[in-house]
């Protein structure tokens, strides 16, 4: 087992500046290369308290956008096109990155695809839930409306 000391925040292990203990090929292969993490040490445990800070003053400034950022995504429908067949399937399926692309081609804003869950793939065209968490306790209902792209 590794101890981390996390710099940004990763769904289901925790947020920034949280100390982790995650098995050593998740930190060396993901966490550590992607710049999620750095090494637990006495001198980097000094960090912690700077990270957390940090993510205090961007979360206080920044809960008033998430909260008029989630009322803007639960009032549209963002509308999404992909290659279908006939019968309505989809050729592939819709994946985070393409909803993040759509919610902000309709002018909903900048999301990462990474805060983006699906509750399964969407692999045919009609309306679509997405659930968009904006931070710790804030998430939005995004419904999307697939439709076939014109051949």
């Amino acid at each position: 087992m590794s101890k981390l000391i996390l710099t940004n925040e990763v769904s289901g292990l925790g947020g920034a500046g949280d100390v982790v203990d995650v098995k050593n090929g998740y930190a060396r292969n993901y966490l550590i290369p992607q710049g999620y993490a750095v090494a637990w040490t006495r001198g980097a445990e000094k960090q912690i308290e700077q990270i957390k800070a940090a993510r205090g003053a961007r979360e206080h400034k920044s809960l008033e956008d998430a909260q008029a950022a989630k009322a803007a995504l639960e009032s549209a429908k963002v509308k999404l096109t992909a290659k279908a067949g006939k019968d309505g399937r989809l050729f592939g399926s819709v994946t985070t990155a393409d909803i993040a692309t759509a919610v902000e081609t309709a002018g909903l804003g900048a999301i990462d695809k990474r805060t983006v869950e699906l509750a399964g793939p969407i692999k045919s065209v009609g309306e679509h839930e997405a659930t968009v968490k904006l931070r710790d306790g804030l998430t939005a209902v995004v419904t999307l409306q697939v439709v076939a792209a014109k051949a």
